[in-house]
């Protein structure tokens, strides 16, 4: 099984990409996320790789960090969420908004995406809500080198998640629940518009819990 390719960057559609690794082109699916991270045409590539064999088909979905990879295999673990679909979540929101969603409870969040309705978005919740908080924050996103950035693609998603995790890290050591704490800094960030500081998030965030 294809476990990791490393290549050059040949090209990037809708919903994959294709890699050019010592001559032969991989195509790779992969979230609007990781996509958006890749440099531009010709410029090197890592992606951590999931193989999926079927009778019909030989797919590779790739992930630009070992969260990604991760919370795809607890998704596609829900029974109706297959790897269309576990993408189209991956790709419709951050990892750390995803887990503190399914976290809080917030199967409304996971609507968002398509080919999630009501009954899926509440079994996901219901199924993943207490590994959600188990998560370490993401990994260092896809290479792709200053291409990413000429694209627009890569942004301060990573340094937000980090915020994130330590604000509900430090909620966690004052006594509060994950998932309270969750909810909290979920909230506080929404108040925020995801702008606020460290300090800044964790007081919101006490006060949503006060409250």
């Amino acid at each position: 099984m294809i476990a990791k390719l490393t290549g050059i960057l040949d090209s990037v559609a809708e919903n994959f990409l294709i890699l050019d690794v010592n001559g032969v082109g991989y195509q790779v699916f992969a979230s609007a996320r990781t996509l958006s991270r890749l440099g531009l045409p010709g410029e090197p590539v890592s992606l951590l790789i999931d193989t999926q064999v079927r009778e019909d088909a030989f797919n590779l979905f790739g992930f630009g960090d070992a969260a990604e990879q991760h919370w795809f295999r607890l998704l596609t673990s829900v029974q109706g969420v297959g790897a269309k679909v576990g993408m189209g979540i991956l790709g419709s929101m951050p990892l750390d908004r995803l887990g503190f969603a399914i976290a809080s409870g917030d199967a409304a969040a996971l609507r968002q995406a398509d080919g999630v309705g009501p009954k899926l978005a509440a079994r996901i919740v219901t199924e993943l809500k207490d590994k959600a908080g188990k998560l370490s924050p993401p990994g260092p996103p896809a290479s792709g080198g200053e291409g990413a950035k000429r694209r627009g693609g890569v942004s301060n998603t990573g340094a937000e998640e980090d915020v994130s995790h330590d604000a509900v890290s430090a909620l966690i050591n004052l006594g509060y629940t994950r998932s309270d704490a969750y909810a909290a800094v979920l909230n506080a960030k929404q108040k925020s518009n995801d702008n606020s500081k460290l300090n800044d998030i964790i007081k919101l965030a006490l006060k949503e819990l006060a409250s």
